[in-house]
Parts: structure tokens; C-alpha cells; sequence
């Protein structure tokens, strides 16, 4: 797998972790949208994101989610009318750390996408994001970069 940083707008950032806090007690949820580009191993994303989409947390559980059907349909039309794709997933972890679960690990339906994770745990959040490829977890940078 290439080497991919995260690039998230301080705005996309602040809707990332304001759903997270919106979400309590259950864990929150939302898409990444943006442009993939071709890698070695097939189409990759950029890291570059166009929109950070909140999304309804089917499991409505402060353990699990899954997103929520109609937001996914609704986010893949969005993204394919303005030539992108659904690059990532963000959740957060509400008592956990910022790192995949083993049940973040199986159900990491997409080998290219980036899987963002925000910790609440600790009082201030903390956001990290990774690759998970044949149960494989790659940390990646992130880079917040103004509006």
C-alpha cells in the first residue's frame, strides 16, 4: 500500500469531531468524500477530501456502528454527480482509544479506504486514521490545513 496522508480542511475537522460530541452516548459516524487516484495496487485515495459527511449510526450503540443505509446511498450519488467517491469512514470510540477494534478490523469493508477514529476517552478528542487491508492496520498522517 502507498503511502497516503490525510489532508482535512479545519472546517472538515471541526464537522468530524462536532458529530462525534453530537453522537453521544452513542458513537457517531459519518463518510469522506473526495477523489481517488490510481496506485499500484489499484485506485487509492488522494487523501485529499472534498467533504466531511455526517451520517445516522444504524447500531445506534455507544460500542458499534454501522452506517446508516439511505446516508451511504445518498453520499455514493453525491459523490459520483461531482466525479468523486467515497474515500473513508470516520467514528468515534466513546471509552476506547483512537485505534481499530478488533471488530473495526473485521468490518472494514473497503481495503482502500481511510478509516479515521476519534477517541473521546481522554476529554480532549483525538482523531487519527489508518488503512486496514487483510487485517493489516497502517497508520496514517494527517494534516489539517486551513480553509
Amino acid at each position: 500500500m502507498s503511502p497516503i496522508i490525510l489532508r482535512l480542511t479545519e472546517s472538515q475537522h471541526r464537522i468530524i469531531i462536532g458529530s462525534c460530541y453530537d453522537g453521544l452516548p452513542d458513537e457517531a459516524c459519518g463518510l469522506l468524500l473526495g477523489p481517488m487516484v490510481a496506485g499500484p495496487d489499484g485506485s487509492v485515495p488522494s487523501g485529499r477530501v472534498t467533504e466531511a459527511r455526517p451520517c445516522g449510526n444504524a447500531d445506534a450503540s455507544a460500542r458499534t456502528y454501522t452506517v446508516d443505509p439511505k446516508d451511504l446511498l445518498r453520499a455514493m450519488r453525491d459523490a459520483e454527480a461531482r466525479g468523486d467517491e467515497i474515500v473513508g469512514v470516520w467514528h468515534s470510540h466513546t471509552h476506547t482509544d483512537a485505534y481499530p477494534s478488533d471488530t473495526d478490523v473485521r468490518q472494514a469493508v473497503d481495503p482502500a479506504w481511510i478509516y479515521v477514529i476519534v477517541s473521546l476517552k481522554h476529554g480532549d478528542p483525538m482523531l487519527r486514521a489508518y488503512r486496514i487491508a487483510d487485517a493489516t492496520i497502517t497508520e496514517l498522517a494527517v494534516e489539517l490545513e486551513r480553509d
